[in-house]
């Protein structure tokens, strides 16, 4: 396995590589300064376990990026770390496929708690049983604490912000956990999240 660190600046691209070798000890990164230097890569590597791409890069026009390495990869977790403001890009850059978007400017501390939390083992997620009959069936999927606290503050109404300032942990690594949950529940929002609570007898309304 290998992360794969996507980002034209050679000062950024090194600083995020470094973070990750902190955060998984031991770990294959991969640097890369273009896109298309990934297919090469990939050749000699082994399969990527995160890829963590910069939103304006040289050989990519607006979301093209995301899109390709969804479309390629749709089950690798896939984070945006930009320079450019959450306001101005997050949104399309979620709907293009990105699951966490994070800005530069947010710090060394905080971009790194942000991937430790992306690369935690989820061994709960996509658990199957056998039926009797031979048939794959899903089991219920297994919520930590954590999980179902968080289900309570987004039936509260709560912002990422207030989550973040509420857990006393970061509004990326907050971005992070709801993507965990998202993954567990097989749901893409917080409305979705919310529909499969109630479904499920996790809220009482």
């Amino acid at each position: 396995m290998a992360i794969f660190v996507i980002d034209d600046h050679p000062l950024m691209r090194e600083a995020i590589a470094m973070l990750l070798r902190r955060v998984r000890p031991g770990s294959e990164v991969v640097e890369l300064s273009r896109l298309s230097e990934l297919r090469h890569s990939l050749t000699a590597r082994h399969t990527p376990e995160l890829f963590c791409l910069d939103f304006k890069l040289p050989d990519t026009v607006g979301v093209s990026g995301i899109e390709l390495l969804k479309e390629t990869f749709p089950h690798v977790p896939l984070a945006v770390i930009s320079a450019t403001n959450a306001s101005e890009a997050e949104d399309w850059c979620r709907e293009a496929g990105a699951d966490v978007y994070i800005e530069k400017s947010a710090g060394a501390a905080e971009i790194a708690n942000a991937l430790r939390a992306m690369l935690a083992v989820d061994s709960c997620f996509g658990e199957l049983a056998e039926s009797p009959h031979g048939e794959e069936i899903h089991l219920e999927p297994k919520l930590s604490k954590r999980q179902k606290q968080l289900i309570a503050m987004l039936d509260g109404g709560l912002s990422n912000r207030e989550i973040a300032d509420q857990l006393g942990i970061s509004e990326h690594t907050v971005k992070v956990h709801l993507w965990r949950l998202f993954r567990r529940l097989g749901v893409k929002s917080r409305t979705q999240t919310l529909h499969y609570a109630r479904m499920n007898g996790l809220l009482l309304s």
